[in-house]
């Protein structure tokens, strides 16, 4: 017969301290690797994220106004300039904060399509023609009539009460700007000139966009005055 060995009382201590050492350290490992770091979030860019979009949009927009002034130079055109830099810096600081890829730029509103001359209507004074040579081709539009067709809209990242600025425009000229995705409006005056059809300040903007967005992709604009 075979004899079975019994455990003396000093064995099964050290057998059951064996075991809670070893179910410890499995458990100090999973709780190592459950409190381990996530990975690094992936910098996101315009073609895979609308806030970028409408970042870069809005960065493109400023930096092709200031490449134009630069171009073709006038008194106030250094002024602009610095004002402008300060907004390109500003929105620099929001890409970051949104994970985009800091500086990407891209111009994404449509240019003016240019106007039909009305027939047998002379300039008034030679207007239409300054407007021209500005090229400032929606401010002969009358009121109510919808222009800047196929624009896209973004902000100009400029500070203060709600306003726009307009390549087409000159400062005064009213608009209505709707966007047709949450069918909000915003009417604003143009109160200095950008490099596309319509910007609207940060302050125009936030009364029309959808949470979370820099850019309005369907757009109605109205000149109203």
């Amino acid at each position: 017969m075979s004899r079975r060995r019994s455990l003396g009382p000093k064995k099964k201590l050290a057998l059951l301290v064996g075991a809670a050492t070893v179910a410890g350290g499995g458990a100090f490992v999973m709780a190592t690797t459950s409190n381990a770091s996530p990975p690094a979030a992936t910098t996101r860019s315009a073609a895979n994220s609308t806030v970028c979009q409408g970042l870069a949009t809005a960065l493109g927009n400023n930096e092709r106004f200031i490449a134009d002034q630069r171009a073709n130079p006038d008194a106030q055109s250094q002024a602009r300039i610095a004002n402008r830099e300060a907004v390109v810096a500003q929105i620099k600081v929001q890409q970051e904060a949104s994970g985009c890829a800091v500086g990407e730029s891209a111009q994404g509103s449509q240019p003016a399509q240019p106007e039909q001359p009305a027939p047998s209507q002379p300039a008034a004074g030679g207007q239409e023609g300054q407007a021209g040579q500005d090229g400032q081709a929606g401010g002969g539009a009358a009121a109510g009539e919808q222009v800047c067709n196929g624009s896209t809209v973004t902000l100009s990242g400029e500070a203060g009460a709600p306003a726009a600025s307009s390549n087409q425009f000159p400062a005064g000229t009213k608009l209505k700007v709707t966007n047709l995705d949450n069918n909000k409006s915003t009417t604003v005056e143009v109160t200095s000139v950008s490099g596309s059809c319509v910007l609207l300040n940060n302050a125009a903007f936030e009364q029309v966009r959808e949470p979370g967005k820099f850019l309005i992709r369907r757009a109605v604009i109205e000149k109203v005055g």
